[in-house]
C-alpha cells in the first residue's frame, strides 16, 4: 500500500473497474427487495455546476447505502435535452441545436463519471432522440382519442424576442424571465391536456404522500386551489347575454355594488363595438398582461361598459366594468365585486368612486369602518334583508338555496388549476403529432407515421422555427388526402413528466412501457431535486403517472414515495469598479482574502491588485461570476473530497455555503483515514478479536465503534441527516487515531473498526473506500459488501461514570460497575482522595443520588 493518498491515481482506476465490471447495471429480480433512487435529470447546458454536483451526490450516497443493505438498486441518469436555451446557443455559435446538445451531453457525461456516480449507464435516456419521444407522441394521440386532449384559441403571454409562449410564472414585471423583453398578449390556437379532469385526485392523493415535504404539498394544494362556492347568473339590461360569476363568499352577495369583466369577455367586446375609448382600454389590457401573482400589487384600472346587470335577489341595476385585474382564462372571466369585504374590490371602488356597502358586522357586532380598507373577516350578516343575523355558514347556505330556487345560481366546486397548455412555437422540441386534412378535419397522426421526426440538420436564424419556415416539412398525406402536420412542438415538461418510467425499460420497442419492468421498479423510492420544481414539474410528473395508470401501464397511484429537496449552493461574491464605473465581478477562486480571528473576510484583492468589495454569500451564478467549476475542484482535491464536503457542509435541505477552506478540511480528513490504514497495514496481519479477553479500555473503544455504527445507520437511513453521520465518523476516527496499538488485540480491534469506518464512508467517498477495502483484506469488492451491523452487546455499558459533588460542587468523578448500588457508590466515593478530604471532620446530613449519573453529599 502506498504511503500517500493520491486521488488522481486511485479514482480513475476505480472508475475503470466499475465500467469493466458493469457494477451498477441491474435487472429485475423478484428475490430481492428493489430500491429505485432517482435524481432529476440534468439539462445539457455544457458543464456541470455545483448545484448538479450536490443533487447527484445526495442521490448517489443514498443509492450506495441501499446497495450495501442488500437491495436491488436502480440509479439511472439521462438528459432533458429539448428546450429554448439550445436554440439561443445555436444562433450564437452559428450551429444547430442538435450538435450543440450532443456535444454538451458527451462532456457532461464525462464529468459525471469523473465524480464517481454509480449509474446504470445502459439506461441512459436522451429526450431529444426519436426513439424516446415517439412514445409520448403515440400516447398523446391516445389521450386525444379519449377526449383528454383538445385545441382551442387562447390568449397567451408571447415573447416577441424568443418567439414563444410563456407561462404566467415566466412573466416578471411584464417582461420575459429569460431575455427581459416586454411580453405581449396574443390569441393563438393551442393544444391542451385536461389536467383539470384529475384535479380532485391530484389534490386528495397529496394526503398519501407522507414522505414528501409539507412545503411542496402545500404549494401544490394552493396551485390546484379547490374551492366550494356558488355560480350565479346575472341578467344584463339591453343585452341578450347573461353574466355568470363564481364566488366562495355568497354570504356577501347583498353587498355587490358592481361587476367586473375581463377585457376579453364577450360583453366587453360587445360594449367596445362602437366605443373607441373601450377599444383602447381593451388593447392596453392585452399588452400589459402580467403573471397572476402580480395582480395583487399592480395598479387597478377599469372603464365602465355602459351596461347594467340586474341583481337576482334585489332587482337593483349594477354597473358592469371592464377591469385589468380580471383574467379571462380563470373562472368565467367575470367577478362580482363586494368592495366592503374584498380589498381588491375596495381599491377599485375607491379609485372610481363606486358604492361600498357593508353587509357583515365586525367582531364587536357593529357596522364596520370601511374608510381605510375592506373588512375581509367572516361574521354575522346585516344590511342583507331576510338574511340578517345569519353567520357565515348559515348565510352561505341560505343565499345559495335562494338563488337555486330562482334558477339563478347553483353550488359548484371550482379549481384554480387550468388545463396544461403543451403547445410551443419554438423549434427544438418534439413535434406535436396532429395533422389537419385538406377539408379542415383535425386528427391524430396515424400510428404508421410515428414518430414525427424533428429534422436536426437545420439553419437557425433566431427568429422563425425551421419547421415553420419550411412549408415542405409540414406536408404529408393521410388516407390519400393531402394534410399538414402541426408545426408547434411540445412543452419540454412533456419529456420530463415520464422519463422516470421509461428508465425501467429504456430499450423496450413494443410500446411506451414494459408493464412488468415498470411495475417491478415503480414507484420511485426516493426522488431528489430542487424545491423550485414543486409546482410545474412535480405536478405534471404526478399527473402523467395517473395517465399511465389509467392506460394500464402502471399499477401505483403516485410516481414517487419520497421526495427530497436539496438547498442551493452559495459562494462568496467579489467585485471592483471598472473603468466605466461598472461592477466587474471576480471569481472567488481568484480572490486573495484576509480573514479575522473569527474567519470573517476583512480584505480582498485579486492578482491584478484590485481591491475587491465583498458582496457576501449568494447563489452561484454567471452574472456574479461566483460559480465554482466542479472540474477544477476534482482536479485539485479529488472527487471523493468534493463529494464529502458537499454532504458534510450543511443539511441537505439547507443552503450550502461553498468554502474552499472546508474542502481542504475534508481532504485532510481523508488523508488521515488513509494514513491510519497505511500504518495499520504496514504492521502486518492481524489476529482474530477475542471478545472475552478485551480490557476495559478496549471495550470502551469498541462500544464507541458500535454506537457510531448505530448512529450513522440511523442518520443515513431514517433521518437522512448526512452531515451528522459524517461528523460521527470523524469523531470516531479521532478516537481510533489516539487508541493504543501495542497488543495484538489492540490491532484486531482497530482492524474491525477500520473495516466498519470504510463501509460507512463508502457512500460518500467510494473511490478511497474501494481501495482501502482491498488493502485491508475486505472480502470481494466493497460495492458488494454488507453495511456494518451494530453489536448490541458491545454497546452495553458495564461501568458508569459518576460525578461526585460535595455541597453541590464537583469534587471528583468515579467509575463504578453498571449495577452498583447507592451504598457501593457512596463507599467508592469515600475512597476517592479528592472527595475524601472534603468529608474529613464533617457530618453527612443528606445524600442526593441520581442512579448512574450523580452523587451529591450535603455536609455540615
Amino acid at each position: 500500500m502506498q504511503e500517500q493518498y493520491r486521488p488522481e491515481e486511485i479514482e480513475p482506476h476505480v472508475q475503470l473497474h466499475w465500467q469493466e465490471k458493469r457494477t451498477f447495471e441491474v435487472k429485475e429480480d423478484a428475490d430481492k427487495e428493489k430500491y429505485y433512487c432517482l435524481s432529476m435529470l440534468p439539462y445539457p447546458s455544457g458543464r456541470l455546476h455545483m448545484g448538479h454536483v450536490r443533487n447527484y451526490t445526495i442521490g448517489d450516497v443514498i443509492a450506495r447505502y441501499q446497495r450495501l443493505l442488500g437491495k436491488n438498486v436502480l440509479q439511472p441518469i439521462g438528459w432533458d435535452a429539448f428546450g429554448l436555451p439550445a436554440e439561443g446557443a445555436a444562433v450564437k455559435n452559428n450551429t444547430a441545436p442538435a450538435p450543440w446538445t450532443y456535444d454538451n451531453i458527451n462532456y457532461m457525461k464525462t464529468q459525471l463519471k469523473t465524480l464517481g456516480f454509480g449509474y446504470d449507464w445502459r439506461r441512459e435516456l436522451t429526450t431529444c432522440r426519436p426513439e424516446y419521444y415517439r412514445w409520448e407522441q403515440k400516447f398523446f394521440t391516445e389521450l386525444y382519442k379519449k377526449g383528454l386532449v383538445y385545441k382551442k384559441t387562447s390568449a397567451v403571454n408571447w415573447c416577441p424576442n424568443d418567439q414563444t409562449v410563456l407561462a404566467n410564472e415566466q412573466v416578471i414585471d411584464g417582461c420575459c424571465w429569460r431575455c427581459d423583453t416586454k411580453v405581449e398578449r396574443k390569441e393563438i390556437p393551442q393544444w391542451f391536456i385536461k389536467i383539470t379532469a384529475y384535479a380532485d385526485e391530484l389534490l386528495s392523493d397529496l394526503d398519501t404522500l407522507e414522505q414528501w415535504p409539507d412545503t411542496v404539498k402545500t404549494m401544490q394544494r394552493n396551485w390546484i386551489g379547490r374551492s366550494e362556492g356558488v355560480e350565479i347568473t346575472f341578467n344584463v339590461e339591453n343585452s341578450e347575454r347573461a353574466l355568470t360569476v363564481y364566488t366562495t363568499r355568497p354570504d356577501t352577495f347583498m353587498g355587490v355594488t358592481y361587476l367586473a369583466v375581463a377585457a376579453g369577455h364577450p360583453l366587453a367586446q360587445q360594449a367596445a363595438a362602437a366605443n373607441p375609448a373601450l377599444n383602447a382600454f381593451i388593447d392596453e389590457c392585452r399588452n400589459t398582461k402580467v403573471a397572476e401573482a402580480e395582480m395583487a400589487t399592480m395598479e387597478k384600472k377599469g372603464i365602465a361598459t355602459g351596461f347594467n346587470a340586474i341583481h337576482p335577489l334585489t332587482g337593483e341595476a349594477i354597473p358592469v366594468w371592464i377591469a385589468n385585474f380580471v383574467l379571462m382564462e380563470y373562472g368565467t372571466g367575470a367577478v362580482m365585486a363586494v368592495p366592503g369585504h374584498d380589498q381588491r374590490d375596495w381599491e377599485f371602488a375607491t379609485k372610481y368612486h363606486l358604492p361600498i356597502k357593508p353587509v357583515i358586522l365586525d367582531q364587536n357586532g357593529n357596522a364596520p369602518d370601511l374608510r381605510d380598507a375592506a373588512m375581509t373577516e367572516k361574521g354575522v350578516l346585516f344590511n342583507s334583508g331576510e338574511f340578517d343575523g345569519l353567520d357565515f355558514a348559515a348565510g352561505f347556505n341560505a343565499i345559495a338555496d335562494k338563488l337555486a330556487s330562482l334558477g339563478m345560481g347553483e353550488r359548484k366546486v371550482n379549481y384554480r388549476l387550468r388545463d396544461w397548455g403543451v403547445s410551443r412555437q419554438r423549434y427544438w422540441g418534439a413535434p406535436i403529432p396532429m395533422v389537419t386534412l385538406q377539408d379542415g378535419t383535425v386528427m391524430p397522426t396515424p400510428e404508421d407515421q410515428l414518430p414525427v421526426i424533428l429534422p436536426e440538420d437545420v439553419v437557425m436564424n433566431g427568429i422563425t422555427s425551421p419547421i415553420k419556415a419550411d412549408p415542405q416539412w409540414a406536408k404529408t398525406t393521410v388516407n390519400g388526402q393531402p394534410a399538414l402536420r402541426e408545426t408547434d412542438t411540445f412543452d419540454t415538461f412533456m419529456e420530463s413528466s415520464w422519463y422516470y418510467a421509461r428508465y425501467t425499460c429504456p430499450d423496450y420497442d413494443k410500446g411506451m412501457l414494459d408493464s412488468d419492468a415498470a411495475n417491478y421498479w415503480l414507484p420511485v423510492d426516493i426522488y431528489v431535486g430542487g424545491i423550485e420544481h414543486a409546482i410545474m414539474h412535480l405536478l405534471y410528473f404526478r399527473f402523467f403517472h395517473k395517465l399511465l395508470r389509467d392506460a394500464g401501464m402502471v399499477k401505483s397511484n403516485e410516481p414517487a414515495k419520497q421526495l427530497l429537496c436539496q438547498g442551493m449552493v452559495l459562494a462568496d461574491a467579489f467585485w471592483y469598479t471598472g473603468s466605466n464605473g461598472e461592477r466587474v465581478w471576480v471569481s472567488p477562486v481568484d480572490a486573495i482574502v484576509e480573514r479575522d480571528d473569527k474567519g470573517r473576510i476583512v480584505k480582498a484583492t485579486d492578482a491584478a491588485g484590485h481591491e475587491l468589495v465583498y458582496a457576501g454569500m449568494s447563489k452561484m451564478s454567471k452574472s456574479k461570476n461566483n460559480g465554482i467549476d466542479p472540474q477544477v475542484m476534482v482536479e485539485r482535491y479529488g472527487a471523493d473530497t468534493v463529494r464529502l464536503f458537499m454532504m458534510f457542509a450543511a443539511p441537505t435541505e439547507m443552503t450550502l455555503e461553498w468554502q474552499e477552506s472546508g474542502v481542504e478540511g475534508a481532504n485532510r480528513f481523508l488523508k488521515r483515514v488513509w494514513r491510519l490504514a497505511f500504518e495499520h497495514t504496514e504492521k502486518g496481519a492481524v489476529t482474530a478479536l477475542e471478545m472475552d479477553a478485551l480490557t476495559g479500555e478496549q471495550k470502551a473503544l469498541r462500544r464507541e465503534l458500535h454506537k457510531t455504527i448505530a448512529k450513522v445507520t440511523d442518520d443515513i437511513g431514517r433521518r437522512q441527516t448526512f452531515n451528522t453521520a459524517i461528523a460521527a465518523i470523524m469523531e470516531l476516527m479521532n478516537k481510533l487515531a489516539k487508541a493504543p496499538q501495542e497488543s495484538e488485540q489492540d490491532r484486531a480491534l482497530l482492524h474491525e473498526a477500520l473495516l466498519a469506518v470504510i463501509r460507512m464512508l463508502y457512500p460518500f467517498t467510494p473511490h478511497i473506500c474501494f481501495s482501502l477495502w482491498q488493502r485491508l483484506g475486505g472480502e470481494g469488492d466493497i460495492d458488494n459488501a454488507s453495511w456494518p451491523q451494530a453489536d448490541k452487546n458491545a454497546m452495553i455499558e458495564d461501568t458508569r461514570l459518576i460525578v461526585v459533588q460535595v455541597n453541590g460542587k464537583v469534587r471528583g468523578k468515579i467509575t463504578v460497575p453498571a449495577d452498583a448500588t447507592e451504598e457501593q457508590v457512596r463507599e467508592r466515593a469515600g475512597q476517592e482522595h479528592l472527595v475524601a478530604k472534603y468529608l474529613t471532620g464533617v457530618t453527612i446530613r443528606k445524600v442526593i443520588y441520581v442512579p448512574g449519573k450523580l452523587l451529591n453529599l450535603v455536609v455540615g
